[in-house]
């Protein structure tokens, strides 16, 4: 028993994962309120999973307009990643990718669109 920190790292506690989404959604929205301006009233929210059936796909996130609210998914967005790439940094870029593409939708953007605002 007293080997097994010598072959890997100590186990993260069992919600280092919940703490280290909920920070990358953090980082990813405080930066796109400071992009975006039209974010700054929108509350963005984490639910497990999503409480309504889908017919195809598990949605990643729901957008509220009437509550100005976005609510991200964690576990469909942590859980659908493609074989191989259920890492941290992968995990990382993941959940920044739905954090964007859900603000992107909310607003009417590109994801991509961090460029000078025509309006």
């Amino acid at each position: 028993m007293g080997r097994s920190e010598a072959v890997r790292p100590p186990l993260a506690p069992l919600d280092g994962r919940i703490d280290r989404f909920d920070l990358t959604v953090g980082t990813a929205v405080e930066f796109l309120r400071g992009t975006w301006p039209e974010l700054q009233d929108v509350r963005f929210e984490i639910g497990a999973m999503p409480d309504f059936d889908a017919t195809d796909e598990v949605p990643r996130w729901h957008l509220d307009h009437e509550q100005q609210r976005i609510v991200l998914f964690r576990l469909p967005i942590e859980r659908l990643l493609p074989p191989g790439h259920d890492d941290i940094a992968h995990r990382k870029m993941a959940i920044e990718s739905a954090v964007f593409r859900a603000a992107a939708e909310y607003v009417g953007r590109e994801p991509w669109d961090f460029g000078g605002h025509d309006h």
